[in-house]
């Protein structure tokens, strides 16, 4: 059967959503039909196989759009999944572009459609959105995937795992002819794609949403971070001769205005945290000591030994250049990405310590500083690979 055409898609990924997804299907809905109103459009919810009624929440959503339901079969799960799905469907209906959010968002809204679709009008292959974040939300991105961007690639992209991104048919077609790894499949689709996006030179901008609300992932000892990282590292390490030589900085255009928000409520339990830390550690040190250079092992390991968990911005980076190196040499891999998972707790916990009394923007100015450390450390990680 021949698929319709479609000049623009808009893709929502999901599992188990059926309590949020009807808002953001009217949200998209009313977006395109406001701002895209000659542009002939189509929502295509991605789908898990969700048991909890999330197909039918799909389809009897209010849209004046057209809406489509694809799943992977019953038992195939993984957002990266979902998104193939996705790409396969935009290149069947000749798409010239598409926007995905996610279908968790209580704070989208129809102007977000309109801010991460247009600049695909006008050139642009690839739209990252910058929010205001509860400091305690995106661990994983404030710690490792915005460091790792700025600090080895040179490349300022605040939220390069966002959930919500716009992109064009051209880069569509470049993520499915590349090879993926097991965990692009599931949580690694989201920085396989900014990485694809910024090591393939396509041209990218990222745009003020204000605001992200959603479910909060605070910091999950899960397949999340495996996925995530399993990826981020791999194709790193796959790139090194486009980053290895990298100086200046490239701050990406920003469109859509500086919309700043409060960022939404989020409680963390520092006990809870500093507890996994410690446990990960003493169930990892072994692999921890064999990943890490002694010197920094060292540190390390009085730190958690005397249960006074402080691991600095300095510490952290060479920790994490020491680990990511090893990650390189070991046929082992996910090992050194389990090793990791107390260093990263821990790092979280020290934050959390420092930043008691201060605000969203307050914490935020910590986090570029970090990444900076990140950029000065470089060196340290490329002696590594001289030896």
């Amino acid at each position: 059967m021949k698929t319709k055409k479609f000049d623009l898609v808009v893709g929502i990924p999901s599992y188990n959503e059926a309590d949020s997804i009807s808002f953001v299907v009217e949200q998209a809905s009313k977006g395109l039909k406001k701002y895209f109103p000659d542009v002939d459009s189509i929502i295509v919810n991605v789908d898990n196989h969700s048991e909890d009624g999330t197909k039918n929440a799909f389809l009897n959503s209010k849209s004046d759009i057209p809406l489509k339901y694809i799943s992977t079969p019953r038992g195939v799960t993984g957002k990266g999944n979902n998104f193939r799905n996705l790409f396969k469907f935009i290149i069947k209906s000749d798409a010239k572009a598409a926007i995905v959010v996610d279908s968790d968002l209580k704070s989208i809204t129809p102007e977000w459609i309109e801010k991460l679709g247009s600049p695909l009008f006008k050139g642009y292959d690839y739209v990252i959105p910058i929010y205001t974040r509860h400091k305690y939300d995106a661990t994983i991105t404030n710690n490792l995937c915005y460091p790792l961007l700025y600090g080895l690639v040179c490349k300022n992209i605040r939220q390069p795992i966002a959930g919500d991104f716009a992109f064009s048919r051209n880069i569509c077609e470049s993520y499915l002819k590349k090879k993926w790894n097991n965990t692009t499949y599931h949580y690694g689709i989201d920085i396989f794609m900014t990485l694809t996006a910024v090591f393939d030179n396509f041209k990218i901008t990222q745009v003020c949403l204000g605001d992200k609300s959603h479910k909060p992932s605070a910091p999950k000892l899960g397949r999340m971070f495996i996925e995530v990282i399993n990826t981020l590292f791999s194709e790193i390490l796959k790139n090194k001769p486009k980053w290895k030589d990298a100086n200046s900085m490239e701050n990406l255009g920003l469109t859509g205005g500086e919309q700043l928000g409060k960022g939404q409520d989020l409680s963390v339990d520092a006990s809870i945290i500093k507890q996994t830390a410690l446990a990960e550690y003493q169930q990892h040190r072994k692999n921890i000591r064999k990943f890490l250079t002694p010197e920094i092992f060292a540190k390390i390991d009085s730190i958690f030994s005397k249960e006074e968990i402080n691991i600095s911005s300095e510490l952290w980076a060479k920790a994490v250049y020491d680990l990511l190196y090893s990650y390189g040499l070991n046929k082992k891999y996910l090992a050194v990405v389990r090793a990791m998972k107390s260093l990263y707790f821990g790092r979280f916990y020290t934050f959390m310590q420092l930043s008691k009394d201060w605000d969203n923007l307050q914490a935020e100015e910590k986090f570029r500083k970090q990444a900076q450390v990140f950029k000065t450390l470089k060196p340290y990680l490329l002696d590594k690979f001289k030896k």
